[in-house]
């Protein structure tokens, strides 16, 4: 008559013995212990690198591919959050977030304020110009007198500025406004990064062209970045980032965003 009675005082001790037990060994299962969780800031305007996927309504692209398979490796949950590039390193340097994720060169500027991981892959900026444009500019210099767009951020707007030889460098959010401007002959041309342009354009993002002819003049190292000091978070993604390279998942990844 007692047995129902009987059955859940002897959960409970089973339970309570459970419990001492981790206590005494430390040891928890798999199933019960908990992966850290970083606040990872991502754009939602850089093809193929991020980018916000409409039908998910996520952050999705080659970055976000990275990180989870470090996150894979290290036993880490990104929680990837939507982030203007201009607001990047603000919401690292303020806590917001924990790591940068994104198209980001690891320059000697920005290190001053922010740490960068080891090398995720290099690359340098890419000319467009309208379809009505058929020259085969080969360097900026062949754009004397032109009004040409530069994102915002980037570390093509200085050296852009430093030739002194366009009549005037205008400053857009996103590259997507560059070629809409570009498309619309309110400016001649338009600066971006390589693989994001090709990407986009790829994609019918617009009637502008990506001049094959051109070479980069500003090339550079996207890595991931973390708060500065923060040695630990940085030693802990290069780690996963080696593995990653080691096992081919790097090349895995880049391959299915045409980065190969």
């Amino acid at each position: 008559m007692n047995q129902p009675r009987f059955c859940s005082i002897r959960r409970r001790l089973l339970g309570a013995g459970a419990a001492v037990l981790i206590a005494a060994t430390g040891y928890l299962t798999p199933a019960i212990a908990q992966e850290d969780t970083f606040k990872v800031g991502s754009t939602p305007t850089g093809v193929p690198f991020t980018f916000l996927d409409v039908n998910s309504n996520s952050i999705q692209g080659v970055m976000i591919d990275i990180v989870t398979a470090i996150g894979e490796q290290e036993s880490f949950k990104p929680d990837v959050q939507a982030t203007q590039w201009s607001a990047l390193i603000p919401s690292l340097t303020s806590g917001k977030i924990d790591i940068i994720a994104a198209a980001m060169y690891a320059t000697e500027e920005r290190a001053k304020v922010v740490d960068f991981t080891d090398t995720v892959y290099s690359y340098g900026e890419g000319l467009f110009v309208s379809n009505d444009d058929t020259t085969d500019y080969k360097s900026p210099k062949e754009l004397e007198g032109k009004t040409i767009g530069v994102q915002v951020g980037t570390a093509y707007i200085e050296p852009m500025k430093a030739l002194g030889v366009f009549k005037e460098v205008k400053i857009y959010d996103s590259i997507p406004d560059i070629m809409r401007d570009v498309q619309l002959g309110r400016i001649d041309a338009g600066f971006g990064d390589r693989p994001i342009v090709a990407y986009q354009l790829s994609k019918g993002a617009a009637k502008v062209r990506l001049v094959k002819s051109y070479e980069s003049t500003v090339s550079g190292n996207v890595a991931m970045a973390v708060q500065k000091g923060n040695d630990a978070l940085r030693t802990r993604l290069n780690d996963g980032l080696k593995k990653v390279k080691d096992t081919g998942k790097l090349d895995e990844i880049l391959a299915k965003w045409g980065l190969d």
